[in-house]
């Protein structure tokens, strides 16, 4: 009987807002593939923009660790491409996953988190996806410290129909920050990993703000910075930019994510979808199909 299995990864926000290339948070979206030992490769995207080939970064982690060779691959995402989701991270750890558990492998999740790092080239959303809930991010590979979602605590994501590559907005970035805005960034981090330790919203409120990546990119999604600054106004705890963007991740209380998304209605009409998601305290996993 063909072995098969069904990879199942979350989207993930990465930065947080202070937390540049250090926190990552999983969201309640997802991107599942499909595996099936068949006798000759082959790969079916769903009419997703990706290639349909080996260099399908979904095969590309696989074969970090097993030949595709007469492997079929499905691949369906509710992840947004190239929006600051995590996209190219869920590809890579289902990849991985898939590979080490349909070979049987015995890989641990720490060395699937090595390996993803290499891939990705940073850690917060590899994190974030694989582990789940929100992911603090040492330096080099070691493995994340890692925190439950907030009691109470949902997103709201601003979507934009246009597109920013993970290039540009890295290409945005200088080689010196002042020392200001690196004190700043430090400061609010810490109020944000304890404000979600604790499920407190002021300390989480406290720590959302940016100096370091968000207002250097500020080109690259002039919209999207409008809504993180608007979204307090509209009874939001605060918001980030997303990863690279251009989505803008709203955090608020539950109790408060019908008004606040009603007040993003006019503001995003035409150019972004609204969208409620939660901040999900699952990682990857992986189904027997």
């Amino acid at each position: 009987m063909a072995r098969s299995r069904t990879v199942l990864v979350p989207a993930s926000s990465g930065n947080l807002g202070p937390g540049y290339d250090v926190l990552g948070a999983a969201l309640g979206i997802e991107l599942v593939l499909e595996v099936e030992e068949t006798g000759e490769f082959s790969i079916d995207v769903s009419g997703l923009p990706v290639p349909e080939d080996r260099t399908n970064l979904v095969v590309a982690a696989f074969e970090r660790l097993h030949p595709a060779d007469g492997v079929a691959f499905r691949v369906g995402a509710e992840i947004p491409l190239a929006r600051g989701l995590g996209s190219s991270a869920a590809a890579i750890v289902a990849g991985l996953l898939a590979a080490d558990h349909l070979f049987e492998l015995g890989n641990s999740r720490e060395r699937i988190f090595e390996l993803a790092c290499e891939i990705e080239g940073h850690p917060d959303n590899v994190a974030a996806a694989l582990f789940g809930g929100i992911a603090v991010c040492g330096p080099g590979d070691a493995a994340p410290a890692l925190l439950a979602p907030p009691e109470g605590l949902e997103g709201i994501l601003v979507i934009p129909g246009e597109e920013v590559s993970t290039e540009a907005a890295r290409a945005a970035m200088p080689a010196d920050l002042p020392i200001g805005d690196a004190i700043h960034n430090v400061a609010a981090s810490s109020a944000l990993v304890l404000g979600i330790e604790r499920s407190d919203l002021t300390l989480i409120a406290r720590g959302l703000g940016d100096r370091m990546h968000q207002p250097r990119r500020r080109p690259l999604y002039e919209r999207s910075m409008e809504i993180v600054e608007a979204a307090p106004g509209l009874g939001a705890i605060g918001a980030t930019i997303s990863g690279a963007g251009p989505t803008v991740l709203i955090w608020s209380y539950w109790q408060s994510g019908a008004r606040v998304t009603e007040g993003l209605a006019p503001l995003c009409d035409g150019w972004a979808e609204v969208r409620r998601v939660t901040f999900s305290p699952r990682g990857a996993r992986v189904e027997l199909s």
